[in-house]
């Protein structure tokens, strides 16, 4: 029988972590709890611990004859540290994926993306691991799972760590560390059990290219989350989100209706949004911005101020700031986000506060807001709408 490890009654869990990452780095293929399904899993430097790994997901009645090559095709993932590291494999320029991977992760969701194994860090791998994990049709899966044990086990492993459900080919995914046991018995050495996992169901994966995606097979995030995680994101921010802000959130999301309203099927037009960083949630739009939107055919009398924070770094993939003040202070807790955070006036100039002013001095900050916001339209690419192509396909990662 495996040595199975009971993780959550482990006195010191650091004695579990060295003894997985041993295992590793001895080629041994062993199964680990995710927050999804159980998985098997080697090490990346380790190509017979790889090879192995696609002979257990078949069942037997499935293996090639003697002397053939073992099929390939069930699909491996790697497992690494952060969205940073995951762009390390990403040979296209796609800020879709991009999108994806700062949205979804930690978490199950599996991405394949477009991977050339001579240009990306794919390269370091063994030739054979290679050949394994990046597809004929030239893509990798890639994954950050949302587990303390992956968490822990990446501090120490040499590169990336394989992996793929715990079940044969064709068999029911396994939640429990009992349920590998079951499927596997002798052929998997070690067992980490950490009880049932939270989803209790496959990660979602979803293939992105360029601006383009499809889910492949839907698992615990359903197909809704996953457009929505699509779904582009620009966000205007100023400083109590009552004035400039909630007028530039109105004109801009004309402007955007009028450039994308006649995009194709199946295309996800950019989402648009306001923060204050010292907003106070839920105050109103001031009443002279009311009125000024009001004479555009706008309307923000329903407009509740929000704040800025993390949740906004995480999901945005433009952020204008009314002034360059606002854009230094987000800059300065989140260096990270520079390419990604811009002043609306294209110049780097700033936005003039109208806060307390007649509705003359509203207006024209609209205006200027407006002529300002007509040229980032304008230089909004193709690359702006995510396109969704329908249908799944088979079983993947």
């Amino acid at each position: 029988m495996p040595t199975v490890i009971d993780l959550q009654r482990a006195e010191d869990p650091r004695d579990i972590v060295y003894l997985a990452v041993q295992a590793l780095a001895e080629g041994k293929v062993i199964a680990l709890p995710t927050e999804t399904v159980y998985g098997l899993a080697a090490s990346v430097l380790c190509a017979d611990a790889v090879q192995r790994m696609t002979e257990l997901k078949r069942k037997l009645e499935e293996q090639t004859p003697t002397g053939g090559k073992p099929r390939t095709e069930y699909s491996l993932a790697i497992a690494v540290k952060s969205a940073d590291e995951a762009i390390d494999y990403m040979c296209h320029d796609s800020p879709l994926a991009i999108r994806f991977a700062r949205r979804c992760w930690p978490g199950p969701v599996t991405l394949v993306v477009p991977c050339d194994p001579t240009r990306s860090a794919a390269s370091c791998f063994p030739e054979a691991v290679r050949e394994l994990v990046v597809s004929q049709s030239g893509h990798i899966g890639v994954r950050v799972v949302a587990h303390r044990l992956f968490e822990q086990l990446q501090k120490y492993c040499a590169g990336p760590i394989v992996i793929c459900s715990a079940n044969r080919c064709g068999s029911p995914s396994t939640t429990t560390g009992v349920a590998v046991v079951e499927q596997f018995g002798d052929d998997v050495p070690l067992v980490v059990d950490d009880g049932p996992t939270r989803y209790g169901g496959p990660s979602t994966v979803v293939r992105a290219n360029g601006n383009q995606f499809k889910i492949i097979r839907e698992g615990v995030v359903e197909t809704a989350a996953i457009r929505q995680y699509a779904r582009p994101s620009i966000v205007l921010v100023c400083t109590g989100n009552t004035c400039r802000s909630p007028m530039a959130e109105a004109l801009l999301k004309k402007r955007i209706d009028e450039r994308f309203g006649n995009s194709p099927s199946g295309a996800i037009i950019p989402s648009v949004s306001s923060v204050g960083l010292a907003a106070m949630p839920g105050d109103q739009a001031a009443t002279q911005a009311v009125d000024v939107m009001r004479e555009r055919g706008l309307d923000i009398s329903g407009h509740e101020s929000q704040p800025f924070g993390e949740q906004t770094i995480r999901s945005a993939d433009l952020i204008l700031t009314m002034t360059r003040s606002h854009r230094n202070a987000i800059l300065q807790r989140w260096p990270h986000a520079q390419d990604r955070v811009f002043t609306v006036r294209r110049d780097g100039g700033d936005i003039s506060d109208p806060v307390g002013s007649p509705v003359q001095i509203y207006q024209a900050c609209a205006d200027q807001i407006d002529r300002e916001l007509a040229q980032w339209v304008e230089s909004l690419g193709p690359e702006w709408l995510a396109i969704s192509e329908s249908g799944e396909e088979g079983e993947n990662q």
